[in-house]
């Protein structure tokens, strides 16, 4: 049969098509067509290769991806790929075959904006957008934040800052089975929590042939639907675990004539790779890079010459360090632990898993689009790398699932919790962990990030408000439909007020302006509505707090980051770094001797001089990245919702309440009937700016409204053969 392109009153693709492999070439077809200048942007940006067009600002992003070997680790997993499963890898070279096609002549307006004519995805390239798009989730910068907490104050302030911070990605999602459903079959809804970009991060999309047929939200740029996916007989969703499973390892190194060498934990200096690449800088001089990579991973932070400013430079195993020698301590033989020794210039190496097994998990990807029930979801999440996932999928047998997938690496706690020493024994990855599975309770199961069956895998995990306030408000109702799920989407209450209000509380003395600020924060619902008033006091008195905190001579020596790359700079922040973790600090028994009853008095009365003028959606408002801004701004709608709501909109407190983070898309799968399923997605199906479906999804979005899931094809209209 030919394949078959339809569309839906929102645009969104529904494809027909006689084989798996002929569905993913429609799908790279249709994708490129809807969203070519996203894709050359993850393409460009999975290569290192995006200040070409991008300019400065895109440079460091370029450095990191090619030090970090994103596009050789792609070249790696395909390979692998070809040689372990050769009928997958040939499904992802139709879909790049229809990128290809679709790309070629497009005419997005970036495109002439920018100077850039689309270039020719490789077969790896679906590889590497994955791989460029989730190398930061399981957030390995946390290790040098943490070092630096460390170091300035003392290893029990670590857990004071242990939240889901910035950069984090998140999610909510909860399975309530047949049992507390109106129809006996179960339902599955939730909502990835991720930046909030335009064009979007996922992609709404129905793929049909004769071997599944499956609605979801598939990644632009790479085949099938992993993450969020309803087949008719059984529906899938994922959250971020949380879990740890990349290391970060302190490097010892030197230049020799050869090249460079790094110290190992047997004490030998072997040859690390090493070479050079240039990255073109639109507007500006090409800039080299130094790609280092040592037996542990690739260098991602200084070199040979050592990190400037890194206050751990200072030791070298349990010795003071010296000036560096330009051959190292004593030649290739000297002992790692020698304390007198003079200690060389420090870098730092990342290790994460598909680097080690060339393996990216996509062999998961075709069973999940054929599975007809769990145990055939199941099983294709054994196949799952990264990100690591808490997976929730039911079926309409009465079969439900709840487990983590992914590969996290067996190691010493210490890798975990800080950077290591490359050349101390006891980091060394032994295996991998067993993945570990829970069951629902009172037929439902909630994860929104905080501790549940992923706990043994991670460091830091979500507040368990989000998830606490979904199971309460599921224990209120025996019964649920479909139809009910968007309440809770959208829910604004806010329990992570609370420290903050207690300490309002027990404030005395206060001037007349304060006093009465202070009584109405105290009578406030606690809901982050946009139209709230109260919101937006609350948030103003947070901010000013987080900043009086944050100002505090305390937390000096951490106002100022080390000389790490920009890409790293959202972690080490402080006063981000204070906004997310306040909770933690006002209840600490102690907090380094500051007076936290007088930030709050502080706060409280400057906020009463300057109170906000309006309501929070007025502050709060809808930011999304975008590679390029467009030349017509478009006006950014106020938003309800905060960090630790259900529906959570995330500013940075104390910083901006304008919000780059929440619902990258709502979704509610229905196993009674899959047209009663709904999803959402916070712009529209096309990347087009004259699209008419380029935002129509926004304002149902704003609202907490969904579209319908169409899946019948009489309901379509069809818009071409290919």
């Amino acid at each position: 049969m030919a394949t078959e392109i339809y569309r839906d009153a929102w645009g969104i693709p529904h494809l027909r098509a006689g084989s798996a492999a002929e569905l993913a070439h429609a799908q790279g077809l249709v994708t490129a067509r809807d969203r070519a200048w996203q894709l050359e942007v993850e393409r460009h940006r999975a290569q290192g290769t995006s200040a070409s067009f991008l300019g400065g600002s895109a440079l460091d992003w370029d450095r990191f991806a090619r030090q970090a070997r994103v596009d050789d680790t792609a070249r790696l997993c395909f390979a692998d790929l070809e040689r372990r499963d050769p009928g997958t890898a040939r499904w992802v070279r139709a879909y790049v075959d229809g990128v290809n096609e679709g790309l070629a002549g497009s005419t997005a307006p970036e495109f002439a904006r920018t100077g850039l004519t689309p270039g020719r995805w490789e077969p790896w390239t679906p590889l590497g957008v994955w791989l460029e798009t989730h190398i930061l989730f399981a957030g390995f910068p946390a290790k040098l934040w943490r070092e630096q907490v460390a170091a300035h104050l003392d290893a029990d302030a670590i857990g004071l800052f242990a939240t889901d911070g910035p950069g984090t990605s998140g999610s909510n999602g909860w399975l309530v089975g047949g049992e507390r459903t109106v129809t006996g079959q179960a339902v599955i809804a939730g909502d990835p929590h991720r930046w909030i970009e335009d064009p979007g991060v996922y992609q709404q999309i129905h793929l049909s042939c004769p071997e599944f047929d499956v609605v979801g939200l598939a990644v632009p740029g790479v085949p099938g639907i992993a993450h969020f996916g309803h087949t008719g007989t059984v529906a899938w969703a994922i959250t971020n675990a949380m879990a740890d499973y990349q290391d970060l390892y302190r490097e010892r190194l030197r230049r020799t004539g050869a090249g460079v060498e790094a110290l190992g934990p047997d004490g030998v200096w072997r040859r690390a790779s090493r070479h050079t690449e240039t990255v073109e800088v639109a507007g500006e001089d090409p800039v080299e890079v130094e790609v280092i990579e040592t037996g542990r991973g690739p260098v991602i932070i200084g070199g040979p010459e050592g990190i400037d400013g890194d206050p751990a430079d200072l030791t070298y195993d349990g010795g003071p360090a010296g000036p560096a020698s330009p051959a190292g301590p004593a030649g290739p033989s000297a002992p790692a632990g020698s304390a007198d020794l003079v200690a060389p210039p420090v870098a730092i190496s990342l290790r994460y898993p598909p680097r080690v097994t060339g393996d990216l998990g996509f062999s998961a990807l075709l069973p999940l689009l054929r599975a007809r029930r769990v145990a055939d979801v199941d099983r294709a999440f054994d196949r799952w790398a990264e990100p690591v996932n808490v997976v929730q999928a039911a079926d309409t047998e009465g079969g439900v699932l709840h487990r983590v997938a992914g590969r996290v690496p067996r190691r010493a706690e210490a890798n975990s919790l800080r950077v290591v020493p490359a050349w101390e024994p006891g980091h060394a990855w032994q295996d991998w962990q067993v993945p570990p599975r829970a069951g629902l309770t009172d037929g439902v199961a909630v994860m929104a990030n905080q501790r549940g069956p992923a706990e043994p895998l991670g460091v830091e995990f979500a507040p368990p408000h989000r998830a606490d306030r979904i199971a309460a408000l599921l224990a209120g109702k025996e019964r649920w439909s479909a139809a009910d799920m968007p309440a809770l989407h959208t829910d604004t209450h806010l329990a992570s007020a609370s420290p903050l209000l207690e300490h309002l509380d027990a404030l005395d003395d206060l001037t007349p302006e304060a006093a009465a600020l202070r009584a109405r924060l105290l009578g406030w619902d606690r809901r982050m509505d946009a139209g709230s008033a109260d919101a937006a006091l609350y948030a103003a008195v947070r901010g000013a707090v987080v900043r009086q905190l944050a100002a505090h001579p305390a937390f000096a020596a951490l106002t100022t980051p080390p000389a790490y790359p920009e890409v790293f700079r959202p972690w080490l922040a402080l006063v981000p770094r204070v906004g997310f973790a306040l909770e933690h600090l006002l209840r600490a028994d102690d907090l380094y001797g500051i007076d936290r009853p007088a930030a709050v008095r502080a706060a409280v009365e400057e906020v009463a001089l300057r109170p906000p003028a309006g309501v929070w959606g007025d502050t709060h408002r809808l930011a999304p990245w975008r590679a390029l801004e467009p030349e017509q701004p478009y006006d950014e709608p106020g938003l309800s919702g905060d960090h630790d709501c259900v529906l959570c909109t995330s500013g940075v407190p104390g910083v901006t309440d304008r919000a780059a983070r929440g619902p990258a898309a709502r979704y509610v799968w229905d196993l009674a009937r899959r047209e009663d399923s709904r999803w959402v997605v916070p712009l529209g199906a096309s990347s087009v700016p004259r699209s008419p479906h380029h935002r129509d999804q926004l304002p149902l979005w704003l609202a907490g409204d969904l579209v319908p899931v169409v899946t019948d094809w009489a309901r379509l209209k069809k818009e071409t053969d290919v």
